[in-house]
């Protein structure tokens, strides 16, 4: 029932029709309070949620080959970085965009839905509360417009 729910959450949020505006990178707007940021347990916990899902994805036989080159304390700094800042943590995301992050990797929907799997099973390990599941993924749902670039 949880995969179904969040598959059609993600679905839905393909369906939000794209603005003027949406057709240059999609920015995750930071939370007003830092409420999601403190369920999620601060910056130690999105550490350890980020550690966990960094090595979910290197190792999952979907979509792991496209990180066999990154480095995984990288890639889970800059993801801290960047959850810690759209969920109104302290943080300040110095990285790319993810339409530029991703512009060459020839990213499917099939590989987008395998990061999200991976992503709730790393928050199902740390036993984040569902509804703080929901959160997270609803804020960072509408980046699929710019990390999606292959069919």
């Amino acid at each position: 029932m949880k995969k179904l729910m969040m598959a059609c959450a993600l679905a839905l949020s393909g369906l939000i029709p794209l603005s003027a505006s949406a057709q240059t990178a999609t920015p995750v707007v930071a939370a007003k309070s830092d409420a999601l940021f403190q369920a999620l347990g601060g910056k130690p916990g999105l550490q350890a949620l980020m550690d966990g899902f960094v090595a979910g994805l290197k190792t999952d036989p979907r979509i792991g080959a496209q990180f066999k080159d990154t480095k995984s304390s990288f890639l889970a700094s800059q993801l801290v970085d960047q959850v810690c800042a759209a969920t109104g943590g302290p943080c300040q995301y110095d990285g790319p965009d993810m339409k530029t992050a991703h512009a060459d990797m020839g990213i499917t929907r099939a590989h987008f839905n395998a990061l999200v799997e991976v992503l709730q099973a790393a928050m199902d390990a740390r036993n984040i509360p569902f509804a703080t599941q929901n959160q997270l993924l609803a804020l960072l749902a509408p980046m699929h417009r710019d990390i999606i670039t292959a069919k």
